[in-house]
């Protein structure tokens, strides 16, 4: 490192209650360290911001010397978007506070804060925020793309459920952004990405779920894949608002409730969760053994939280990743014969295929009503989901997943795809994400807060009149 960038970060360390670290600082390899093991991407400096007025003084920096900029919140995504390689990241981990209103069925939470954070302050009064389904996730990235998980059948979207947030844009400013306040930067905040500021501080409408749910993993082996796939889009069709299913291809757990023949052995499971009564929930298990019955079925309670932390083992810092996802408005034969013929070609046994089912209260939610990438009709969103605890098979893996996404393209809606499902970012993927008037929109509100498009990593929004 030159003299004069030491000289500029130390500038930097006295303008901040937060900490910067360059390159030959103490903690380097470990604050610039993502989830996806694959990223190895060394940046200038990593500063942790203690408030927003941090946030302002960071990208000031960044300004000030020209430096690419990005914002980590927790790292989660797979592109490794969070770590500008050269430049500035904007760490928000020691933002990661969490306050409830449980009468006014509210929370707040820091842009550092991560879903295990949220869940845990807000189902200490039976509530909760619908979002992923892995805790270690942060929840600024999550809900900035989207957010879908267990709760997005009965309360939508983590999106759908933003009221207000309070975001840093590229020109240092501090705002609220609501339905009453600066309202086109709030529409874009619910879907449009981190291309507009910086969030840090969300605020969330709150919903009654828990403590305890109902759950249920049932199991078949590989040779039933079909079967068990068009079983999944009857039971859809009549599936109460009150449960969901995540389904899809995994390896089986080495769990002491998998019979020893089947444990890591590949197969298709359906993941059952009920939020309303233990009876509800049997009934419909059972229906579902009583259709095609299973190679074993776990049913248990559980606790609302340890159901957000059923796959965090399974998605454990450390591996190296890919993925790449699309929507289907049904599950077709032709579809589920793409599917049954791609899933026994993977290479690694932690690689997986999933299935969200997007309806009732995800649909009740107009098209334009936020900036989400996803339309709002029924459907199915699907990850085809690389995860190689061995580096060396990874670029095998990659492969398996653009051959599988590329001959599922031709029964998708479109050539788009949930942008917090993108690995890689090309402009056309994401504009077709977006679609073209909805892009348009978003691109009129990047030229008035970030014109110079210094939130540009990740699913990069154009400001209008920019050069493609």
């Amino acid at each position: 490192m030159s003299q004069t960038a030491s000289y500029d970060l130390d500038a930097l360390r006295a303008s901040l209650d937060g900490q910067v670290t360059g390159a030959v600082d103490t903690g380097y390899d470990n604050v610039r360290r993502v989830w996806n093991a694959a990223i190895d991407h060394r940046p200038l400096a990593v500063v942790e911001c203690v408030s927003a007025e941090d946030v302002a003084r960071t990208l000031a920096f960044a300004n000030d010397h020209g430096l690419p900029v990005s914002v980590r919140s927790g790292a989660h995504n797979m592109s490794g978007a969070a770590v500008a390689d050269g430049g500035v990241v904007v760490d928000l981990r020691g933002l990661n506070h969490v306050s409830v209103d449980p009468g006014a069925k509210r929370a707040k939470a820091g842009g550092g804060a991560l879903l295990g954070d949220l869940d845990a302050a807000t189902q200490e009064h039976g509530l909760a925020v619908p979002t992923g389904l892995v805790s270690h996730t942060g929840v600024g990235g999550l809900t900035l793309g989207g957010g879908m998980g267990w709760l997005s059948r009965q309360a939508g979207l983590t999106a759908d459920n933003l009221v207000a947030a309070q975001v840093v844009t590229a020109a240092g400013e501090i705002l609220r952004a609501a339905e009453d306040e600066n309202a086109d930067l709030f529409w874009a905040l619910r879907g449009g990405g981190g291309n507009f500021g910086v969030v840090t501080e969300f605020e969330f409408r709150l919903h009654e779920v828990g403590p305890l749910v109902q759950f249920a993993m049932v199991y078949w082996p590989l040779d039933q894949g079909a079967a068990v796939l068009r079983l999944a889009r009857e039971v859809f069709t009549d599936l109460p608002v009150d449960h969901n299913i995540v389904f899809g291809a995994v390896n089986a757990p080495p769990a002491p409730f998998v019979p020893p023949e089947h444990q890591l052995q590949p197969g298709y499971v359906l993941l059952v969760t009920g939020f309303g009564s233990p009876e509800s929930h049997a009934d419909i298990v059972d229906r579902i053994n009583e259709s095609l019955p299973s190679a074993f079925t776990f049913s248990t309670p559980m606790p609302y939280v340890a159901l957000q932390q059923l796959i965090d083992e399974a998605n454990a810092w450390g591996q190296h990743t890919y993925d790449k996802g699309c929507y289907l408005d049904e599950l077709s034969d032709r579809a589920i014969e793409v599917v049954t013929e791609h899933v026994p070609r993977k290479n690694s046994p932690s690689s997986i295929v999933l299935f969200y089912r997007l309806d009732e209260a995800y649909s009740a939610v107009g098209e334009d009503d936020t900036a989400f990438s996803g339309g709002r009709s029924p459907r199915y969103a699907a990850f085809i989901i690389g995860v190689c605890p061995d580096p060396a098979i990874l670029d095998a893996e990659r492969s398996w997943v653009r051959g599988f996404w590329e001959a599922l393209s031709p029964h998708t809606i479109g050539t788009g795809s949930y942008v917090n499902a993108m690995t890689e970012f090309e402009d056309d993927r994401v504009r077709a994400s977006y679609g073209a008037e909805k892009y348009a929109r978003l691109a009129g509100i990047k030229a008035t807060y970030d014109p110079h498009n210094v939130f540009k990593l990740g699913a990069n929004i154009l400001p209008a009149g920019a050069a493609g």
